[in-house]
């Protein structure tokens, strides 16, 4: 279907102007308040995209859980002409990230048989060793050392080549790539598709390079799927699923070691119990991925009908924009839900989404988070920040956000 990039603004004419998204971030960690505004007073709001098209906004985690899980949300429709779009460049291609059922399910069987719960067990002494490496180099340094990229940003692009049978050398060539990838506003519609093109040809010649010479990696296993039965993977399928699990298997990790970090170092209390206990490692993880995941938002979405949420009518043809951030900070699901709490008896955030694309790197993300912050603190007994939290800035115009720079001492 063809879908009109104003059919919202056409259906509510009489609405209020629609808010400039994204919102302004405070510093630090903490999030815009215009959240809990909305969550408050108008769960379903309308926003103005840096594109220029307009989308629902979801806060409310019912709300949201339902744009996670219900097939009347698409991510397919996104591909569709004249779809309303995000960014200024539309990320046209067809990936795991924008197939619906029955097509994400094929391609997703298929890549779960390989990003099995046993290859990440398998993983997990590798990345405890990686770890140690880069905190006994980082403890060789003299204070303060930007824990950036001394640990956040090389361990994940460690596992991720290791895991994918990517060439680590190529660590910072992908990764710029990664982040104009992933840019909403940061940087131009030029720079945006280049790197698109860029990520594209590189993911196409490394694909060539397994076929030829395949290893004991991820990659190569897609690979031979592919070539065993093309109807199940498709060549252009296999490339951009590629580009899916470099980007997103080390941009969000990189960026939630940083975040969980700074927030444990900015609440004492809660440092000194996983000091304490370090057996609630994992309750830590999922408390920090609850309060400050990755990225304030799902991808977008299109309504293939009308549907009716908190009482406002969404039109067929909508962009949607589900809240991670803000549904889980929701009252509604959560006690005290701006509080710090490793003892909480529930947890089910939405911090690797939720539904048909719940990320399917979840495991590993949360095997690398556990390793990272557990050692971390346990090397560093003494570990703060050498800059008040103030001074801490996130990097604007983009779909993941973390800490730019994070100084810290010991």
């Amino acid at each position: 279907m063809t879908i009109s990039p104003d059919a919202a603004d056409t259906a509510q004419p009489s609405g209020p102007a629609p808010l400039a998204y994204p919102f302004e971030q405070p510093p630090g960690l903490a999030q815009c308040p215009m959240y809990a505004h909305l969550r408050a007073t108008e769960p379903v709001a309308r926003v103005l995209m840096p594109s220029g098209d307009q989308a629902f906004l979801l806060t409310r985690y019912e709300d949201v859980r339902t744009a996670l899980s219900d097939p009347r949300f698409s991510r397919a429709a996104t591909l569709e002409p004249g779809a309303p779009r995000l960014a200024a460049a539309p990320q046209n291609f067809k990936s795991l990230l924008n197939m619906d059922p029955p097509e994400h399910t094929r391609v997703r069987k298929l890549v779960s048989r390989e990003f099995t719960a046993r290859r990440v067990a398998a993983l997990r002494p590798r990345i405890q060793e990686h770890t140690d490496a880069l905190l006994e180099a980082m403890a060789k340094q003299e204070p303060p050392v930007d824990l950036v990229p001394a640990l956040a940003f090389q361990l994940p692009v460690t596992v991720i080549c290791e895991l994918l049978g990517v060439p680590f050398e190529d660590r910072d060539e992908f990764a710029a790539w990664s982040r104009v990838f992933l840019a909403t506003t940061a940087v131009s519609k030029e720079e945006m598709l280049a790197a698109q093109l860029a990520l594209r040809t590189y993911l196409a010649n490394l694909v060539a390079a397994k076929r030829e010479q395949p290893g004991d990696d991820l990659l190569s296993a897609l690979v031979s799927i592919h070539d065993e039965d093309g109807d199940r993977l498709q060549e252009e399928e296999l490339i951009f699923l590629g580009i899916s699990l470099l980007v997103a298997g080390h941009e969000t990790t990189v960026n939630q070691i940083a975040n969980s970090v700074v927030a444990l170092l900015t609440h004492p209390e809660q440092l000194q119990q996983l000091r304490r206990q370090p057996e609630l490692i994992n309750a830590a993880v999922e408390e920090l991925l609850r309060l400050h995941p990755p990225g304030n938002e799902a991808l977008l979405r299109i309504t293939l009908e009308d549907v009716e949420l908190s009482g406002v009518t969404i039109p067929r043809g909508s962009a949607v924009l589900p809240s991670l951030s803000s549904a889980n900070r929701d009252v509604r699901q959560y006690d005290h839900p701006d509080t710090v709490d490793f003892d909480r008896p529930s947890n089910p955030h939405f911090a690797f989404s939720h539904g048909t694309h719940y990320c399917i790197g979840s495991g590993l993300a949360r095997a690398e988070l556990q390793i990272a912050i557990g050692s971390l603190i346990a090397r560093f007994p003494t570990l703060r920040l050498a800059v008040a939290e103030e001074e801490l800035r996130r990097p604007e115009g983009m779909l993941v956000h973390g800490i730019a720079s994070l100084p810290v001492t010991w």
